[in-house]
């Protein structure tokens, strides 16, 4: 598409107001020097073709610091493997050899679906050989010839991977959910929980799936509990529904914090204190209290009461545990609810929407900060293992998924003496 020197223009101006209103900046910085290189760069942006455009704005937007800062088209963007075919990369090898090789891939997910496994290693795309130092995105709506293969480059094969089409919202990008809860019981006694999306702008879809989940593997006799977070693409409230089956109690998980209370000051202490909902009739009180107001707030667990698997929970996270389930990692650790084993998640901790930019174009902002329990901003920072285990291509690539056999010997060993 081609876009006129007024529609950039406009597309300008349409950032640069929901910036100023919206963004959340954990700096409390203004917005001069920003303002100043928006300006700077705004020749270059109106004369270079749309590609050049589309480039220079997430450039801009990056000055902004912090994560969940995206420039889209609705139609025409490219996103990354965990949103589109449901499955994380990680490159492996010296960067003259270096590989992009599947690490999670979600149950009833595209890549899942065409047979793509853990370990394998995606060698071109469409005939196009991957870029080693580019992770490979994808457009919604296409399908796609993937040429993986295994870790040695032996038994190389073609693939289809048919990428459904999605539409945006206000609350999210358009992004291909994967399947938010999957879970098994490993006799005798553990029970295996992989979450790979808070679903649901309150959460109550999630809630729903989370109890059915929780009731079928404490009938079938689970005690001990492994939650899965590889490769989770955040999502919003339903995270707090899990993190109050990890305690009995209500207890404060962390608080969000909005741009005007930021700017305003705040006492962290007085900020008033919200379980999620447990059900749409609360959910509609919640929304109701504090629609017209602040919401800034200290989300609580709900207080479910003891469950048979307090003190014997471990949580598996890595580089690709995103935004809600860093939250819900940080909580279990502040209050010692779950070992946590695996590799450190990336930081990007900020509460998001996205606005209309024009011409088919969306701009996703950081619309709140969130700090944990004890007052810390995991954003840029991210979450730290307690025991960290790596991943080796031909074990993924052999069904040896080293992370979570490290996660079954540990809670193997737990007792609920351990629990503080």
């Amino acid at each position: 598409m081609q876009l006129s020197e007024q529609d950039r223009i406009q597309i300008l101006a349409a950032i640069k107001k929901q910036v100023l209103k919206h963004h959340f900046n954990s700096t409390a910085a203004n917005y001069d020097d920003w303002l100043r290189v928006m300006a700077d760069r705004t020749p270059a942006l109106l004369a270079g073709d749309t590609a050049a455009f589309e480039h220079g704005v997430q450039q801009l937007l990056a000055e902004l610091g912090g994560s969940h800062t995206v420039f889209y088209h609705e139609s025409a963007n490219r996103f990354l493997p965990q949103h589109t075919i449901n499955a994380s990369l990680r490159r492996f090898g010296p960067a003259e050899q270096a590989r992009w090789t599947f690490l999670d891939v979600f149950e009833d997910g595209p890549a899942r679906v065409a047979g793509i496994r853990p370990g394998e290693v995606l060698i071109a795309v469409d005939s196009t050989m991957c870029d080693p130092t580019a992770m490979p995105r994808f457009l919604l709506g296409l399908t796609y010839q993937l040429t993986v293969s295994s870790p040695d480059g032996r038994n190389c094969r073609e693939v289809s991977v048919a990428v459904p089409a999605r539409k945006g919202t206000k609350e999210r990008p358009p992004i291909v959910e994967p399947k938010i809860i999957t879970h098994c019981l490993k006799p005798p006694n553990i029970g295996l929980l992989k979450v790979a999306y808070f679903s649901g702008a309150l959460g109550m879809r999630f809630t729903r799936a989370m109890d059915a989940v929780i009731d079928d593997l404490k009938q079938r006799g689970a005690d001990r509990l492994i939650v899965d977070l590889r490769g989770n693409i955040g999502g919003s409230l339903g995270f707090a529904r899990l993190a109050s089956y990890l305690c009995p109690g209500r207890v404060p998980i962390g608080n969000s914090l909005t741009p005007k209370r930021q700017r305003a000051g705040y006492d962290r202490e007085a900020l008033p204190k919200v379980p999620m909902p447990r059900n749409k009739i609360e959910a509609v009180w919640t929304m109701g209290r504090f629609a017209l107001r602040d919401k800034s707030v200290m989300l609580m667990t709900q207080g479910l009461g003891p469950q048979p698997f307090h003190g014997r929970i471990v949580i598996i996270i890595n580089e690709w545990t995103n935004s809600a389930a860093e939250m819900l990692t940080s909580f279990a650790i502040e209050h010692n609810l779950a070992m946590v084993i695996g590799a450190k998640t990336a930081g990007n901790v900020l509460g998001a929407a996205n606005f209309r930019a024009g011409s088919g174009y969306w701009v996703r902002l950081p619309i709140f900060g969130w700090f944990t329990s004890n007052g810390e901003s995991l954003d840029g920072v991210g979450v730290e293992p307690h025991i960290t285990v790596g991943v080796e291509p031909f074990q993924l690539n052999a069904g040896i998924d080293q992370q979570m056999e490290k996660a079954v010997r540990v809670v193997s060993d737990m007792h609920p003496a351990m629990r503080r």
